[in-house]
């Protein structure tokens, strides 16, 4: 018997249908609208339905959290490889737009040198 590959991770984002720097009430109201849609009781005995429904309160779980969804933004996976490039631009557009986005300090410290009519002097 061979030892088989573990699952692929999962994109919770994807999952829920968000960006992903999308606000809590938008990860909320996408899983909502998702688990009705999805709900076992709405389709019987259909197993996809039903894997489809844990794996929407799976990914739920860890993006309604702040602290599991910062761990899974750390380590998480993004299937980057499966988007054209205006998927790829509206689905990371915060991480690309925001320097915290990519674990980079604000960037009105650097701006703020440039306002004083840059003195360093000071610094």
């Amino acid at each position: 018997m061979e030892p088989h590959d573990p699952l692929p991770p999962k994109d919770y984002y994807k999952i829920l249908e968000v960006d992903y720097d999308a606000t809590d009430d938008k990860i909320r109201l996408n899983y909502r609208k998702l688990a009705l849609k999805w709900h076992p009781d709405k389709h019987k005995d259909d197993g996809a339905v039903t894997s489809k429904f844990q794996e929407i309160n799976e990914a739920y779980s860890v993006l309604s959290d702040p602290v599991k969804r910062f761990d899974y933004d750390l380590t998480g996976i993004y299937e980057i490889e499966k988007y054209t490039l205006r998927e790829y631009l509206a689905r990371f557009k915060g991480m690309i737009l925001t320097c915290n986005g990519l674990g980079i300090g604000h960037p009105s410290e650097g701006a703020e040198h440039l306002t004083n009519g840059g003195n360093v002097a000071d610094e």
